[in-house]
């Protein structure tokens, strides 16, 4: 099954999980998907509807109705889709950011995105990333990683994250959101973030991403695809 044979990878915000992700499936063949921009893409349509995002019954309600989806992309990316709409530029919008984590803690809309996302996995193999792949969505995985890096390392990564979408936020900002999330993740009621059992815990503070690669590709078995064509070009 492509549950098993998907390979899973969770880690705390700005640890780098996406783009590691990306390149180890580019260098398998196999299909990227990360899971946060399926819980973004609702996030973006409870803003533009208004709707509080701390009431659980309208949410839910919400991600009950609203379409949205996922589907590659041209260089081993990801497209978002809410409705017909391509959204994957407006999810990572500082208005998004600010409510991504309060949308996402509700059981009735983790159980329906987790639907959402087995059912990609069914279909192909995949590299998917989130926080609760390997506990939860691809537990039957036989591949999992988690990854983790010092939280000072990982909030200047999320600050040239937002450096390169045209957002200049101070370290000390980010330093709390980075907190924040943590902090929301490791304490919701569904699905908190942790290590899976049998997860293979990589700490990449000091690591570049095609070091991180190069290391997974060790551990699935595949060393020789490996390429520095296949990183590079990631």
């Amino acid at each position: 099954m492509s549950l098993e044979r998907s390979i899973a990878i969770d880690g705390p915000a700005g640890s780098g999980k996406s783009t590691v992700a990306r390149m180890l499936a580019r260098a398998l063949g196999y299909r990227y998907v990360s899971t946060g921009d399926l819980y973004r893409a609702l996030a973006l349509e409870v803003a533009r509807q208004g709707i509080d995002p701390y009431d659980e019954e309208s949410v839910v309600g919400l991600a009950q109705s609203v379409s949205v989806s996922v589907e590659p992309a041209p260089g081993g990316a990801q497209r978002t889709i809410v409705g017909c709409e391509d959204v994957t530029a407006l999810i990572r919008s500082a208005q998004v950011d600010s409510i991504v984590s309060p949308v996402s803690v509700y059981p009735a809309v983790r159980e329906h995105m987790v639907k959402l996302q087995r059912a990609i996995a069914q279909d192909v193999d995949v590299v998917m990333d989130g926080r609760d792949i390997g506990t939860v969505v691809l537990a039957e995985s036989r591949c999992k990683f988690y990854l983790t890096a010092s939280p000072e390392e990982r909030a200047a990564r999320r600050q040239r994250d937002y450096a390169a979408q045209g957002r200049h936020v101070g370290l000390d900002k980010v330093c709390e959101e980075i907190a924040q999330r943590d902090m929301i993740d490791s304490t919701r009621r569904v699905s908190p973030l942790a290590v899976a059992p049998g997860a293979i815990v990589i700490d990449c503070t000091a690591m570049t991403p095609a070091e991180v690669v190069t290391a997974m590709m060790q551990v699935v078995g595949r060393a020789d695809a490996c390429s520095t064509q296949l990183l590079e070009g990631s």
